[in-house]
């Protein structure tokens, strides 16, 4: 089996009058049964018009692929080099050589990432963590490579104590002693602090305190935004709320100028029994919402009209990674690049060219009453004149064998059938329109773009949108007890101004 730590971001343009204009990213693990090869992961690349990417190591095949293609690439130290090339300038120097110096300018090489949450993962690699970054940029100096290749190191977002409200937040005082010479180290050399945020694990973490529809960017009323009794800025989202924790945390160590680039988050799309809210529609309105909310410069409250470039954990899903189901279903896209579920993207350029805006699905609704959900089944498969003959044991939709399910597949054909016209997607209140294809396995819905089409009686049926190709990311770790106290606090403070 092949494993290749890989990390790939895309990045579109979203300002043209900014220094450096604002991109989204999306991540992309290779811990694959069946990886494609490093041509089909760059093929796939031209054809979503992905052009900034990262990897989490230097592979050199990877890089060769890359060559000539104009990709803007960050490649990375791994953390297990760390050691040695924090305790010597020569083995910096000669880590540059072997996997820089080899492949540029072919190779369009521009960031350097030293190690991944270093701090969190590998802590006794801390103290030397800074050195590392100075001997890799004393040998691009060295190579004058150092105007066109910039050096940091991604965080996780738990180093900030509590992050609510963000007026208040601290990096971890126990690292005052690495973070304040790598933010002067940052400062002094015109990089930015890389962040992994993942609103999804502070949702997980707060035991229902944080709404889903705030860890979603759904639109909120302003009498449920989260306000910041210091500041009095209003908060409609945890992403934009752990971002400004981060600059406040800078400020706090007296750094104002350093930007921040997440450089991880995302939210996976299938999960298993105690992670009911891993689910395809949740990681499409969070995907799709974190786009539209980097391209149109929205910025965060700290920072109104500043946008925060993003990477979107991940490209392909990770059928090798060990641990829970959620941890293999972070993907955009199954190896073979079909869409693991179709993002919204209106106003988003050529990025992602799934984005097919147009598409929508009817499906029945999570939370509906099973036995109306069975009588919109059965009419839908009796007078509404459905072919329900996919459902029947097995043929291709009979799994998995539930009534929200079967009455998905029924529902969907049914609104196909009427050319989705107004009204045909209720039921009596059961169902519900989606921009997610709720294709599975070999059973293929009623407009799904999705290919490898079955047809069964003449009706395309839709592809697995649940396909596990399993994804390869940081390790995040997060003190439950601090979040869930800053959770609280957060709530207590809506409370008190609304309440």
């Amino acid at each position: 089996m092949a494993h290749l730590l890989l990390l790939l971001l895309l990045a579109v343009s979203a300002s043209t009058s900014a220094a450096e204009d604002a991109f989204i990213g999306v991540n992309i693990g290779m811990d694959l049964s069946d990886p494609p090869s490093p041509t089909q992961v760059v093929a796939l690349l031209k054809a979503q018009n992905i052009r900034h990417i990262r990897l989490f190591d230097a592979d050199k095949a990877m890089l060769l692929a890359l060559a000539n293609t104009g990709i803007r690439v960050t490649v990375s130290v791994p953390n297990d080099q760390i050691l040695g090339i924090g305790q010597s300038n020569a083995t910096a120097a000669n880590w540059v050589t072997r996997n820089i110096l080899a492949h540029v300018p072919a190779t369009n090489i521009t960031a350097i990432a030293v190690g991944s949450e270093v701090l969190t993962t590998l802590p006794n690699a801390g103290p030397i963590l800074v050195s590392a970054m100075k001997f890799i940029q004393s040998a691009l100096v060295a190579s004058n490579l150092d105007s066109q290749i910039i050096v940091s190191t991604p965080h996780s977002s738990s180093i900030i104590i509590d992050s609510f409200p963000p007026s208040q937040a601290f990096f971890n005082r126990s690292w005052d002693p690495v973070m304040v010479p790598l933010l002067k180290f940052l400062q002094s050399t015109g990089s930015y602090l890389m962040l992994n945020v993942y609103p999804y694990y502070d949702y997980m973490q707060s035991n229902g305190v944080i709404p889903l529809d705030y860890a979603l960017f759904r639109p909120l009323p302003p009498n449920k935004e989260a306000v910041d009794s210091n500041t009095l800025l209003h908060y409609t989202n945890v992403f934009d709320a752990i971002v400004d924790a981060a600059y406040f945390s800078m400020s706090y160590l007296n750094f104002t100028n350093i930007p921040v680039v997440v450089t991880e988050s995302g939210w996976p799309s299938k999960g298993d029994s105690s992670e009911p809210d891993a689910t395809l529609d949740n990681a499409n309105t969070y995907n799709s919402n974190l786009i539209r909310h980097v391209l149109n410069t929205t910025g965060t409250p700290k920072h109104p009209g500043i946008a925060v470039s993003t990477y979107i954990y991940e490209l392909y899903n990770e059928d090798s990674r060990q641990g829970s189901v959620s941890e293999k279903n972070w993907g955009l896209f199954d190896t073979d690049g079909v869409p693991v579920y179709t993002l919204h993207l209106t106003g988003s350029g050529t990025v992602l060219s799934n984005d097919t805006t147009n598409q929508t699905y009817c499906v029945a609704r999570d939370a509906a009453d099973p036995k109306m959900l069975q009588a919109a089944l059965d009419w839908a498969c009796g007078p509404g004149k459905v072919d329900c003959s996919p459902l029947l044991q097995g043929q291709p939709c009979y799994q998995p064998d539930n009534v929200i399910a079967h009455a998905t597949y029924a529902f969907d054909t049914y609104y196909h059938n009427m050319a989705k016209a107004d009204g045909t997607c209720n039921f009596n209140g059961v169902a519900t329109i989606t921009t997610t294809d709720p294709s599975h396995g070999s059973c293929r819905f009623p407009g799904s773009s999705g290919r490898n089409s079955t047809f069964v009686n003449g009706t395309a049926l839709a592809p697995s949108s649940n396909s596990t190709v399993s994804g390869c990311h940081s390790q995040r770790f997060y003190d439950g007890d601090a979040f869930f106290r800053s959770a609280v606090f957060g709530v207590l403070l809506l409370s008190a101004v609304f309440l």
